[in-house]
């Protein structure tokens, strides 16, 4: 028997969506499976629930890795962006511009600069976090 053209739009029925959603759910992380098995690809899949319930497949190694992986990846892009207008944009927020007064390209730019930040702060607290825990290991091995 074939299946007929599924329309793409919110189903109202809330107990068909929740069952649409496990189905669909289970099928995108089998696909995300298989395409990391056939192809040697590393693969991070994240979905949030309507509720909020977090799924997330890593198919080699963490999530965390894959995350890390994906920032230095893009780092370099991200501060190559962030250099041709940090200036501009730093003097323009920083001196009552604000960020009303910017425009879209100048925005995405600046959030762009933030994540790199943010990156970088949770780099570097993640790295005082795991010398904090080894000194720990340390002394209650001692």
């Amino acid at each position: 028997m074939a299946r007929g053209k599924v329309q793409l739009r919110r189903i109202e029925n809330p107990v068909h969506r929740q069952v649409t959603f496990c189905k669909r759910r289970a099928g995108l992380l089998k696909k995300a499976k298989e395409l990391s098995v056939l192809c040697d690809a590393e693969i991070g899949l994240v979905i949030f629930s309507a509720h909020g319930k977090l799924y997330d497949l890593a198919t080699k190694g963490t999530m965390q890795g894959l995350i890390e992986k994906y920032m230095k990846s893009t780092k370099g892009s991200l501060v190559a962006q962030a250099d041709q207008q940090q200036p501009i944009l730093q003097t323009q927020y920083m001196f009552g511009g604000g960020a009303g007064t910017m425009n879209l390209d100048e925005l995405q730019i600046l959030e762009k600069n933030l994540e790199l930040w943010i990156y970088h702060i949770r780099s570097a607290k993640m790295d005082i976090m795991s010398q904090e825990i080894q000194l720990l290991k340390n002394k209650i091995t001692v």
